[in-house]
C-alpha cells in the first residue's frame, strides 16, 4: 500500500495498531457543542446570528442563547437526558436552530430525517435511532404518527396544539429549578451529537454516529484551510440531514459565529445569494452546474447587442483562464492584462449579480463535479475549490484552500488523518474524523473500520507525489467492458452534464458490454428555460424529450463530451427518458445518489434497445464530430 502523509502544511499524527489519534482540543480550545456555542454567543450578543432572506426576521446571539436556554428546559421536562436522542424534520427555518442547540446542550444526539421520507423509511430511522421525541412542521406530523415508530413526542413548530406540543408549550414547560449550567457541563466529548442515515443505496440506511469530538476536530481542521471569522455570512439551503448543511451552517456557525440566512426552498438560491452575498459558501455540484448555466443564459439573452458582445468578449478571456487553471499552468502574462480589464469591466459585476463577489472561499463537495464547471467560476474569479469527504468521516476530510486548490483534485488529507491507498485503488483513511461507528450495528461497523482503525472508504483514488487526491469513482461502481477496460461511469456521467446543460441526469450502461450507452433525463430547469426561449411554455418532459431542437442540442452536447473521452469511454447511443429523476425516488437516493442497479431493472427494456442491431424508436447517437480523442 501506499501511505499518504501530511506535508509541513499538514502534519501527520502518530496513532499505534489499532488505536485512535488524541481527540482532544488545544489547551483553550472547546471540548463540546455546548461549551463552543457559550463562548461564541458571548462575543457579540447584539450581532445578528440568523436570519430569513430578506432580513424580515433576524435573531441576535442573545435572544438566540436565551432561546436554548428555555428549550432545553422544556426538552428536559419531556424527559429528555443526556444519551436520549431528539429527531428534527422541518425547512431550512429559524426555529430550527434552538432546538438543535438545546438538545445538544442537554447531551442529547439530535439529528434531522428527510422531509421526503416515507413513513417506511421514518419507521427505520426513527426506530434505529431510538429517537423520544420529534420536532416536525405541522404538515410532516401525521406521516410521522402512521410511519409506527414509537415515538413518545411530538412537537410542531407551526402546529396549533390541537394534537401535538406546540413550541410556545414546549418552552413554557421548563421546571424553575432547571439548571441549565449543570446540563451542559455534565456533556462529554464522546458523546454522541448527531446521526447522519447513509444514502442506503444497497439496502437501509446506516446511522452515522458522529462525537462533539470527531466534529470539533473537523471545524478546527476545516477552518485551518478554509477560515471563518465572526460574522461572516453564509446561507443554509440543503436539507439538515445531510452533513454538509450541518457541518457549513450549524458546526462552523456554533464555533466560528457565522451568520446564517435559512433559505427554506433550495430551489430559491439563486434569489438568497443575491440577498445574502455569502462570505463563506458551501455546495453540491448540481448547484454549481445551474449557477453556470444561469450566468450562461443571461449573457444569451441579453438584449442589448452591445451589452451581449462585452459579456461575450468577458466570458471568453475567462475561459482562457479557466483552461490555464485546467492544465495546471499559470496565465500567460499578455493574457493577464486581458484578464484584469474583463474583470475591471464585465466579471466584477457578473460575480455580484450572482450573489459571489464577496466570497473569501466557496467549496463543492458531497459528490464529484465536473472540473470544467468549477474551472467556469475560477474563470469568473470566483475562489471555489472541490473537497472530499463523507459521513462516516465527520464530512470532509481533505481539501485544498482556493489558492492552494488543484482543479480536478479534492486537496490533500487533513491534518491529523493517514491514508493508504490499497492495492485496486481503495482509499483507508484513519484518525479523529473516523465515525463512532453505526448506530445499532456492530458487525458493519467492523466491516467498515477493521481492526487497525483504518476505514475502508469504498472511494477509488489516486495521489500525486504532493499528497493531492483525485476520485476516480466508487469501488462497487466502476465497469468493466466486453473487452476488459476498466471504465469510471461517474467520470463520464460527469463529462457529460458538463457539455450539456439540458442534461439533468444520466446514467452510463457498459459493464461487460461491448461498448457504453447511456440513459438521460432532462434538468427540470434548463429545460424549462429552454422551451421559454424557443416558444413553446408550458411543454410537458415528455414533449420536451421528443422535441426535435433538444434532442438536437443533446446530441451535440453528447458528442463534444465523447471528445473529452477515451475511445473506450465514449457514449455511442443514449436515449431521453420521458420522465425526470427526483431525490428519494426510484433512481436517485435522498442525496441525488444515482441507483445504478434499481436503474438498470426498472429501465431493462430501455437498455436491451440500446444494444440492438438497429437504431430503434427514441434511441439517438452523439453528433457527428471531426475528431475525437483516442
Amino acid at each position: 500500500m501506499n501511505t499518504l502523509n501530511g506535508s509541513a502544511a499538514h502534519p501527520t499524527v502518530t496513532i499505534g495498531p489499532g488505536g485512535h489519534a488524541a481527540r482532544r482540543p488545544a489547551t483553550g480550545q472547546p471540548l463540546t457543542f455546548c461549551e463552543a456555542f457559550q463562548r461564541t454567543a458571548s462575543i457579540d450578543p447584539d450581532a445578528v446570528a440568523r436570519r430569513t432572506v430578506g432580513g424580515a426576521e433576524t435573531v441576535t446571539w442573545r435572544a438566540y442563547a436565551d432561546q436554548v436556554r428555555t428549550t432545553a428546559a422544556g426538552l428536559s421536562a419531556l424527559g429528555v437526558r443526556r444519551g436520549d436522542t431528539v429527531a428534527l424534520m422541518m425547512a431550512n427555518r429559524l426555529e430550527f436552530y434552538p432546538i438543535e442547540v438545546a438538545a445538544q446542550h442537554l447531551g442529547a444526539t439530535s439529528f434531522s430525517v428527510y422531509n421526503s421520507s416515507s413513513p417506511e423509511q421514518l419507521r427505520h430511522v426513527l426506530t434505529n435511532a431510538a429517537a423520544t421525541v420529534v420536532v416536525c412542521e405541522q404538515q410532516y406530523a401525521d406521516r410521522i404518527r402512521r410511519c409506527g415508530a414509537p415515538v413518545e413526542h411530538l412537537v410542531c413548530v407551526d402546529g396549533d396544539g390541537t394534537d401535538a406540543i406546540t413550541l410556545a408549550e414546549l418552552t413554557g414547560l421548563g421546571a424553575p429549578d432547571f439548571d441549565f449550567e449543570k446540563a451542559w457541563r455534565a456533556v462529554q466529548p464522546d458523546d454522541v451529537l448527531t446521526l447522519i442515515y447513509t444514502s442506503g443505496t444497497t439496502g437501509e440506511p446506516k446511522g452515522v454516529e458522529m462525537t462533539h469530538a470527531n466534529l470539533l476536530f473537523e471545524t478546527s481542521a476545516l477552518n485551518d484551510q478554509l477560515p471563518v471569522e465572526f460574522g461572516d455570512p453564509a446561507t443554509s439551503f440543503l436539507p439538515s440531514a445531510h452533513i454538509a448543511d450541518r457541518v457549513a451552517a450549524l458546526y462552523l456557525h456554533e464555533t466560528r459565529g457565522s451568520q446564517i440566512t435559512v433559505v427554506p426552498d433550495a430551489r430559491q438560491i439563486a434569489a438568497a445569494l443575491a440577498d445574502c452575498r455569502p462570505v463563506v459558501w458551501a455546495s453540491v455540484p448540481r448547484v454549481w452546474e445551474k449557477l453556470r448555466s444561469a450566468a450562461l443564459a443571461s449573457v444569451a439573452t441579453e438584449s442589448d447587442a452591445a451589452r451581449r458582445q462585452g459579456l461575450e468578449w468577458a466570458l471568453g478571456v475567462a475561459a482562457r483562464k479557466a483552461d490555464a487553471a485546467l492544465s495546471g499552468f499559470p496565465l500567460p502574462a499578455g493574457m493577464a492584462d486581458a484578464y484584469a480589464k474583463a474583470d475591471e469591466l464585465v466579471l466584477s459585476a457578473l460575480r455580484a449579480k450572482l450573489g459571489l463577489d464577496r466570497l473569501r472561499w466557496a467549496v463543492s463537495g458531497a459528490a464529484p463535479i465536473p472540473p470544467e464547471v468549477l474551472a467556469f467560476f475560477t474563470g469568473l474569479g470566483v475562489p471555489s475549490a472541490e473537497v472530499w469527504g463523507m459521513s462516516e468521516l465527520s464530512c470532509v476530510a481533505s481539501l485544498a484552500s482556493p489558492s492552494e486548490h488543484r482543479l480536478g483534485t479534492v486537496g490533500r488529507l487533513m491534518r491529523g488523518m493517514q491514508g493508504r491507498l490499497a492495492a485496486d485503488g481503495e482509499l483507508l483513511v484513519r484518525g479523529p474524523l473516523v465515525m463512532k461507528g453505526y448506530r445499532g450495528e456492530p458487525a458493519k461497523t467492523a466491516e467498515a473500520i477493521d481492526e487497525d482503525g483504518w476505514l475502508h472508504t469504498g472511494d477509488v483514488m489516486t495521489a500525486d507525489g504532493d499528497g493531492y487526491l483525485t476520485v476516480v469513482d466508487r469501488k462497487k461502481e466502476l465497469i468493466i467492458n466486453a473487452a476488459g477496460k476498466n471504465m469510471s461511469p461517474a467520470h463520464i456521467e460527469n463529462v457529460m452534464k458538463a457539455a450539456c446543460p439540458l442534461i439533468g441526469g444520466i446514467a452510463t450502461i457498459g459493464d461487460r458490454r461491448p461498448y457504453n450507452t447511456a440513459l438521460a433525463v432532462l434538468d427540470a430547469e434548463t429545460a424549462s428555460a429552454y422551451a421559454a426561449r424557443h416558444g413553446i411554455p408550458g411543454a410537458s418532459v415528455a414533449e420536451l424529450a421528443a422535441d426535435a431542437g433538444v434532442i438536437a442540442e443533446i446530441r451535440s452536447g453528447f458528442a463534444e463530451g465523447n471528445a473529452r473521452l477515451s475511445r473506450a469511454e465514449q457514449i455511442k447511443r443514449f436515449t431521453i427518458l420521458p420522465t425526470l429523476w427526483e431525490p428519494g425516488g426510484d433512481e436517485l437516493t435522498l442525496t441525488s445518489k444515482l441507483r445504478r442497479n434499481p436503474v438498470a431493472r426498472k429501465y431493462a427494456t430501455e437498455i436491451e434497445n440500446l444494444y440492438a442491431e438497429s437504431l430503434g424508436a427514441g434511441v439517438q447517437e452523439p453528433a457527428a464530430r471531426h475528431s475525437a480523442h483516442v
